[in-house]
C-alpha cells in the first residue's frame, strides 16, 4: 500500500434527507425513530434503531432506507411478513413514498421524511486497493477511514466479488495493528470436521492424520487481523466454539489442555444477510451481536456504474497493456458494460478486462449475445472464438446456478453433479466466487 493511501483523507459534508418512522398501533405506538442515515432497523433485537416489543415481530424484521426521494422497505425474511396495503412482503424490496402505512405483527408503522442529516464524504478516487470515485464509495472511505483507529470487530456484507477482503486489508492496514499480520480464513474452503483444526490449531495425536503440532488462525494472527470470510457458511453446530473463543479472548487447540490468550482484531464478511440468518435459526443471535459490533455495507458494482471507466484504466495498467483504452474499450462499450447486471461485480470486470487484452478485442465480442457477436467470432482463430463461447455459457450457467441455490456452493455442485471443488475453481475463474 503506498503511504498516499494510508493518510487519513480530507472529507466532505453531504446533506441527506433521513427516514422517519413513527408507530401508529400496537404495543409501542406513539414511539419514533429516526437516524442521522439513511436506514432503521426495525424488529425485538438489540441493534435495531426501532425497537419494539411485539411479540409478533421478528428479531430483525426489516430495513427502511432512502433512496431518493423514495424510502425502500426491505423484509429481512421474517416470520409474519410485512404488509403494504394488500402486499404481503417476505424476504423482499418494495419501493414506496413518504406517507405509507406498513404492518408488521400488531405493529403499524407511517413513514415519514426525516431531518436533513450530514453525511461524510472521503475525498480521492481510491484507498489500499478499492477504487472509485462514486458517492457509494467515497462513503465507504470515510466509514473505514473512522472504524480504522478502533479495535470493534465488523462485518462486511455485501455480493460476491464486490471486494470485502480489501475493506478488511484497508481496516488493517490504516489501524494500529497494520504492522501485525493479517490472517485470511475462507469458510466455503473448510471441510467441517477440520474447522476447529483450522481455527484454533491442534496438537500432535489429536486426530489421525494429527502427525505434528498444528497452529491455528487464531493464533498466526496475533497482534494483528483475523479475517473470517464467508462466516455465515459457518455450520451452526461449529458457531458455538467460536462465539466462545471471541468472548473469552483465549483458544484452546485441539487434542491440547492449555488456554491460549488471544488479541486479534476480528473483521468478519458474508454475502448473505445475517439477520435473516438469525430470524430463521441458522445463526446464533449472540455471535452476530459479537461480529457486527459495527456492519459495513460494500456495494455492488452495478449501483456505482459511474466507477466502470475507472476501474477498467485501472486493470487495463495494472495488467501492463500500454495501448489506448478507447481502443480495447470504446464509447459504445462502456455505455454497454454500464448498463450490465454485473453478478460477479467487480472481480467479474476483472476478468472481462483481462479478457480483452488476451483477445485484443472489446468484451461484446466475446460475449456472443446475439448474431452479430457470433458472426465476429467467426472471423478470429478457432481456439480463441471455441474458449470465448465456452467462456460466455459458464458464466451465464454458474451465475444461475448460484441464483438458484442461494449462493449455497455445496447444494450448488449437488444440483450441477460437479465436484465441489472444480465447482470452486470455475466460480473463482469467473469471478462469481460467492
Amino acid at each position: 500500500m503506498s503511504a498516499e493511501s494510508t493518510v487519513p483523507r480530507r472529507t466532505t459534508a453531504q446533506p441527506v434527507r433521513s427516514v422517519r418512522a413513527r408507530i401508529v398501533a400496537g404495543p409501542d405506538a406513539g414511539r419514533v425513530a429516526a437516524l442521522e442515515d439513511e436506514r432503521i432497523g426495525v424488529g425485538t433485537a438489540e441493534g435495531n434503531a426501532l425497537r419494539v416489543a411485539d411479540r409478533t415481530v421478528s428479531r430483525y424484521h426489516l430495513e427502511l432506507r432512502r433512496e431518493g426521494a423514495r424510502i425502500e422497505v426491505r423484509d429481512l425474511g421474517s416470520t409474519n411478513g410485512t404488509h403494504i396495503g394488500p402486499v404481503l412482503v417476505r424476504h423482499g424490496v418494495v419501493s414506496v413514498a413518504p406517507g405509507t402505512e406498513i404492518a408488521l405483527g400488531d405493529t403499524r408503522l407511517v413513514l415519514e421524511d426525516g431531518e436533513y442529516v450530514v453525511q461524510r464524504l472521503a475525498e480521492g478516487d481510491q484507498l489500499g486497493g478499492l477504487r472509485g470515485k462514486s458517492r457509494a464509495m467515497r462513503r465507504l472511505y470515510a466509514e473505514i477511514d473512522a472504524l480504522a483507529q478502533s479495535d470493534v470487530s465488523v462485518l462486511l456484507v455485501g455480493e460476491s466479488g464486490t471486494g470485502k477482503e480489501l475493506v478488511a486489508r484497508a481496516l488493517h492496514d490504516l489501524g494500529p495493528r497494520a504492522q501485525g499480520p493479517f490472517v485470511t480464513v475462507d469458510a466455503t474452503t473448510l471441510v467441517p470436521t477440520l474447522y476447529a483444526s483450522e481455527l484454533y490449531g491442534h496438537e500432535r495425536g489429536a486426530f489421525t492424520g494429527a502427525d505434528r503440532r498444528h497452529v491455528g488462525a487464531f493464533e498466526r494472527a496475533q497482534g494483528g487481523t483475523l479475517f473470517l470470510d464467508e462466516i455465515g457458511e459457518v455450520p451452526a453446530p461449529l458457531q458455538a466454539g467460536l462465539l466462545g473463543a471471541l468472548e473469552r479472548r483465549s483458544i484452546r487447540r485441539v487434542g491440547g489442555r492449555d488456554e491460549i490468550a488471544i488479541d486479534v482484531r476480528v473483521v468478519a464478511a458474508t454475502h448473505r444477510d445475517l439477520r435473516a440468518a438469525v430470524n430463521a435459526g441458522t445463526f446464533r443471535l449472540d455471535l452476530y451481536y459479537r461480529l457486527a459490533v459495527v456492519a459495513l455495507e460494500v456495494p455492488p458494482l452495478r449501483e456505482r456504474a459511474s466507477d466502470i471507466p475507472l476501474l477498467i484504466e485501472h486493470f487495463l495498467r495494472e495488467a501492463g497493456y500500454e495501448g489506448r483504452v478507447d481502443a480495447l474499450f470504446p464509447p459504445d462499450v462502456l455505455a454497454a458494460l454500464g448498463a450490465h447486471g454485473w453478478p460477479g461485480n467487480v472481480r467479474e470486470l476483472r476478468n472481462a478486462v483481462e479478457r480483452a487484452i488476451a483477445l485484443g478485442m472489446p468484451p461484446e465480442s466475446i460475449a456472443p449475445h446475439g448474431s452479430d457477436d457470433v458472426d465476429a467470432l467467426f472471423e478470429g482463430r478457432y481456439r480463441e472464438a471455441r474458449r470465448a463461447v465456452l467462456d460466455d455459457f459458464e458464466r451465464r450457467y454458474l451465475a444461475r446456478l448460484l441464483e438458484r441455490t442461494g449462493g449455497n456452493v455445496r447444494a450448488a455442485a449437488r444440483e450441477a453433479e460437479l465436484d465441489r471443488t472444480y465447482l470452486t475453481d470455475l466460480l473463482k475463474r469467473h469471478g462469481l466466487k460467492p
